[in-house]
């Protein structure tokens, strides 16, 4: 397949061998320590584009993240205790609860074809 094992063999060699030659050059004799950057504040506030998530632990096993925003809850992270986790969020604020899980509900195209 290869004609010259022994010149691929050698540039690879060489290839590997390229960090250790390169930890061998000196560094720059004007490099200046960046300064001390300090931690984020951490604010008591909640942030208002953050959601809520309250996790609740039944005693069954099962675990629901219950996300909010604005006080509204939109979107639930269903966990059982020996199984996928699944979504239920709703589309709209009128609208009921739409599964994204390991059997997402059958979407059925709703094209007008006739109209009278």
């Amino acid at each position: 397949m290869f004609k010259n094992h022994k010149a691929i063999g050698a540039l690879l060699l060489g290839l590997m061998l390229m960090p250790l030659f390169a930890q061998g050059a000196e560094a720059p004799k004007d490099l200046q320590p960046l300064e001390e950057i300090p931690p984020p504040a951490l604010s008591t506030e909640a942030d208002p584009d953050e959601p809520e998530v309250t996790i609740v632990k039944k005693s069954n096993g099962e675990t629901v993240e219950e996300y909010r925003m604005n006080g509204e809850l939109y979107m639930m992270k269903v966990t059982p205790s020996n199984g996928v986790p699944y979504y239920l969020y709703k589309e709209d604020q009128e609208g009921g609860w739409t599964n994204s899980g390991p059997n997402p509900p059958l979407a059925i195209p709703k094209w007008t074809i006739f109209r009278f």
